[in-house]
This record gives structure tokens, sequence and C-alpha cells, in this order.
């Protein structure tokens, strides 16, 4: 049966909490990309729109018609706008869950270190245990040969 130190379970908790921070900054990288597709779709429909704008100025437009296209243009305007303030928005919250992730990774790291900080330590104390043994068995070898 093998015992559970309280750094074992420090371990499990810092690795649990590094992949819950890894995949909160996948979602927020995910949530940019999907915001930047949308921005692009965005930039796209505006430039159709404008495009079909142009064609039927060149055709003749009534004054009514000229109005909803430009208010429609505004709206499309508005929704850049507001899908480049989502973008901004989205690109601070994966900053911050890159650095919350990082730090996890650091206190992941550090019980890893204090881990193999012991074990090196407990080998040496184990190795010199054997030489302590060894040659204190070399030396009743010797003194029962005289």
């Amino acid at each position: 049966m093998t015992t559970h130190s309280p750094i074992d379970t420090l371990i499990d908790l810092a690795v649990k909490e590094s992949d819950l921070a890894a995949k909160n900054l996948g979602i927020a990288i995910r949530t940019v990309d999907e915001a930047e597709s949308k921005l692009t779709l965005l930039l796209d429909y505006r430039a159709d729109y404008a495009a079909r704008f142009q064609a039927n100025q060149a055709a003749g437009i009534t004054p009514m018609g000229y109005r909803n296209f430009q208010a429609f243009l505004d709206k499309l305007d508005n929704a850049v706008t507001g899908q480049r303030e989502v973008i901004a928005h989205a690109q601070k919250m994966v900053e911050v869950e890159r650095l919350r992730w990082q730090a996890c990774e650091r206190k992941r790291m550090s019980y890893g270190t204090l881990v193999t900080r012991a074990q090196n330590e407990e080998h040496q104390r184990a190795a010199k245990r054997e030489q302590k043994a060894t040659d204190e068995h070399a030396t009743r070898q010797g003194y029962y040969k005289q």
C-alpha cells in the first residue's frame, strides 16, 4: 500500500488547476478566433452591400432607397465597430488566461522541484547509510581476521 503524502496532494491539485487553466485559455483563444471570423464576415458583407449600393446609384436610386442604403451601411459600420470591441475584450481575456495558466504551471513545477529535491536527499541519505554499513562490515571483517 502506498502512502499519499501532502506534497502529492498538492501536486494533484496543482495539476488539476493547471489543466483547468489550460482549458480556459483554449476557450479564450477559440473565442478570439470566432470573433475575428465574425468580423471578417461583417466586413465582407459590408463590402458586398457597399458594392450593391454603388451599382444601384449608378443605375439610379430613389431618395428613399438612398437613405435606406445609407442607414443600413451605418448599422453595418456600428456592428463592425462593436465586433472590434468584442475582439479587443476577447484578446485581453486571452492574456489574463495565459497569465493564470503560466502561474499554475510555475506552481506545479515548483512542487515537482520540491519532490525531486526530497528524492535526491533521500537517495543521498540511503547512499550514506549503505556506505556506513559497508564500512562497518569491512571493519568487522578485518577485526575478525586478526
